[in-house]
């Protein structure tokens, strides 16, 4: 992690190899966010209704969280409210070719796991589908593909993992 880290980070539902160095960290304001109460958290954010000022963050990261959340374009309009400009959101959801598949009308949790794969799930993206998503809310978006051909992993990535580089 680089040390020339600084402001306002927003992270919902930290893994604990960022969560500490972050918090660690004097040059950021870290504010680490969990929902459900599953990962080390210092706030409890609704990402449809982020209960803090708009340009507050330079950084978002917001790995795995959309493809839980109903409403991803009211989520999707307050990342961008809350992120500062020339900010950047790193997003990630396990992706598919082709379209976006959501169908609101699943809610059992078996029938959720067979359509999306997780039975909290309510959607698969593609990458052009977030990228449009995002883009239609007024992000330039980058995806990133990390890969590393001789082994699975690449700089805590699973190789291949493709990351959505958003700024506003």
């Amino acid at each position: 992690m680089s040390n020339n880290i600084k402001g306002n980070i927003l992270h919902f539902s930290p893994s604990r190899s960022l969560y500490r160095p972050f918090k660690k960290n004097n040059q950021i304001n870290y504010y680490s966010t969990d929902f459900e109460n599953e990962f080390l958290a210092d706030y409890k954010f609704d990402i449809t209704t982020i209960n803090q000022e708009s340009e507050k963050f330079d950084i978002i990261i917001c790995y795995h969280i959309l493809e839980h959340v109903i409403d991803d374009k009211k989520a999707i309009s307050e990342l961008y409210r809350t992120l500062k400009p020339q900010g950047t959101i790193y997003i990630q959801t396990p992706f598919k070719e082709g379209d976006i598949y959501e169908d609101y009308s699943i809610i059992a949790p078996k029938e959720r796991l067979k359509h999306f794969g997780q039975e909290d799930h309510v959607r698969i993206y593609s990458v052009k589908g977030l990228k449009s998503r995002l883009e239609n809310n007024g992000f330039k978006v980058e995806p990133k593909t990390f890969t590393n051909d001789e082994n699975d992993f690449y700089n805590g990535f699973k190789s291949p993992e493709t990351v959505l580089i958003a700024t506003k």
